[in-house]
């Protein structure tokens, strides 16, 4: 797992960002994890001594939007299908591919941060089934050579 951005590069970013008591805690908290990959401790710490919001505040706005998090994750995030069209067609046995292929757990990173692995209720696809989106990009109608295909070549696009 990398380690937390060194502090002058926080201080740096956070005064580019012009962090202070009137800013948009959201849209700043966006910023901050566009540029980190995730929200570090330290920089939530900083925001909250710039803006004076207390750091239980701030941690309550990031844990109620799913969209943040404060552990890095893979740079790509891979979302597989559980919806019914994708489980009769062979959904658990996706999952199960790229889990194998990438040596990960749903809910989880891989060692080199390229993927993050989760699932979701459904893509709203259904004529793709079985179906996976990386980043906002679909694949559909799976199979295991497919998996292994799209996944070797996201991994040679990082090369």
């Amino acid at each position: 797992m990398p380690h937390d951005p060194p502090e002058a590069e926080l201080d740096e970013f956070l005064a580019n960002l012009q962090v202070a008591p009137e800013i948009n805690l959201i849209g700043a908290l966006q910023e901050v994890q566009s540029r980190f990959g995730y929200l570090p401790r330290a920089a939530l710490e900083k925001i909250s001594r710039r803006t004076r919001i207390p750091l239980s505040r701030i941690y309550g706005v990031v844990t109620f939007y799913a969209q943040f998090y404060t552990e890095p994750r893979g740079r790509h995030t891979i979302l597989c299908c559980r919806g019914t069209a994708c489980h009769v067609k062979g959904a658990p046995r996706v999952l199960e591919a790229i889990e194998r292929q990438l040596g990960v757990r749903e809910g989880e990173s891989t060692p080199d941060l390229t993927f993050y692995l989760g699932t979701v209720a459904c893509l709203g696809t259904c004529f793709l089934a079985p179906v996976m989106m990386i980043d906002h990009e679909y694949f559909g109608q799976l199979t295991l050579q497919k998996i292994e295909t799209i996944l070797r070549d996201y991994r040679e696009r990082e090369g």
